[in-house]
């Protein structure tokens, strides 16, 4: 029980379920899948979140004196640092070699997805700060006998919160696409320099040219044939890029569909009638999040076409602010995709370690900041005054 909160009771849980989905969610909101009750039930319920994989719940529940669901975050104590996209093997590593454990740390995150999204949920109207939160994190944390608290793809406001109460900050980056009104993809393309906008018009002609028919399906459109086939997609980016079991189990992929119905939004590259390559897309309130990619077929820029710019089809017909293509990939920046912050807060018991993260951050984040000004130089979008100089 946070000593900032006196009233309220801590409890943590192993299983998502034992809290309504009503009362998560009313914490969640609705604006971001990837917090919500049923995305992280479908991960637990299909085996790919759960203790034997390294994952286990420990779901946090703060509640008021009536009883009442006031706060939540979705918790895991980690056996490793895989599935998370901010990288602390480094942090690991050298506190294992001067005789510390690392592991088991508490992981606050949505399993296997870098998405942006609150991570510390409350409830509207609960008069409830961050703060509180993450007070109650660093109880649970040594309660549990773990070694740190790791908040990763948080918002920048709890970011900003917890720094304030001392926590370690990281900065880090993805390539984002923001809608300025577009009318149509054509409207996006005349934002353009001459030179990119030729390029990518070359590369979605190329796309539609390659004997694949091109589909963008929705909710019970998507049918089990097509998770058959996207979980095969998925193991073949999995053994190509990393040569080790897949994070996610087969089973997960139809029960996300059956959890968030309309929610969930895959690009599709047919053959014969037979799918040989997908990108999946969770919709948000505010931004369609593309997650996974895969193909059993290639074909030039095919997956351009499905990954990005069918997104921001999507976006612009749906008046979504922005489309948020995942992790890393320079090259989405010549499509339209620019640098955009990400956060994550840190919380280490040991003061040693805690010392030698804080020295390492704060030479870490100016040198993020100094990348993505470097990177937003790149930014494929008509500067005012080149079309004057026949630039654009």
């Amino acid at each position: 029980m946070p000593d900032s909160a006196p009233d309220l009771t801590l409890t943590l849980h192993p299983r998502i379920t034992d809290i309504a989905a009503a009362d998560w969610d009313a914490c969640a909101g609705g604006g971001n899948p990837f917090v919500s009750h049923a995305f992280l039930a479908a991960l637990e319920a299909s085996g790919s979140a759960t203790g034997d994989r390294g994952w286990l719940p420990q779901h946090l529940a703060l509640r008021g004196p009536g009883g009442q669901l006031l706060a939540c975050a979705p918790c895991y104590a980690k056996s490793h640092s895989q599935g998370e996209y901010v990288f602390d093997w480094s942090w690991a590593d050298a506190f294992e070699r001067a005789g510390g454990s690392y592991y088991p740390k508490l992981q606050i995150c949505a399993p296997f997805s870098p998405v942006p999204g609150p991570r510390l949920l409350v409830r509207p109207g609960s008069g409830l700060r961050p703060e509180a939160l993450g007070q109650a994190l660093v109880q649970a944390c040594g309660e549990l006998g773990l070694s740190s608290v790791h908040i990763t793809f948080c918002e920048e406001a709890e970011w900003r919160a917890l720094g304030e109460t001392g926590w370690l900050r990281r900065l880090g980056t993805q390539f984002h696409w923001h809608n300025r009104g577009y009318a149509s993809f054509d409207d996006f393309l005349g934002a353009l320099n001459s030179r990119k906008r030729k390029a990518v018009k070359r590369e979605r002609r190329d796309a539609a040219a390659s004997g694949f028919t091109l589909k963008t399906l929705r909710g019970h459109e998507i049918t089990p044939r097509h998770w058959q086939a996207f979980h095969r997609f998925y193991r073949a980016t999995t053994d190509k890029k990393w040569g080790r079991s897949a994070y996610l189990t087969q089973r997960f992929w139809p029960m996300l569909g059956e959890a968030l119905g309309d929610r969930v939004v895959l690009m599709v590259a047919e053959r014969d009638g037979e799918p040989v390559a997908g990108a999946l897309n969770l919709l948000g309130a505010e931004a369609l999040y593309g997650r996974n990619w895969g193909a059993v077929a290639d074909a030039p820029f095919l997956h351009f076409e499905l990954c990005y710019y069918r997104a921001i089809d999507f976006a612009i017909e749906h008046r979504l602010p922005r489309v948020e293509a995942g992790a890393q990939g320079e090259h989405k920046i010549q499509r339209g995709y620019l640098p955009s912050p990400t956060y994550s807060a840190h919380w280490i018991a040991h003061q040693g370690l805690r010392r030698a993260v804080d020295d390492f951050l704060a030479r870490e984040r100016p040198a993020m900041e100094r990348e993505m000004a470097a990177l937003a130089t790149m930014s494929p979008f008509r500067q005012e005054g080149c079309e004057a100089k026949g630039e654009a």
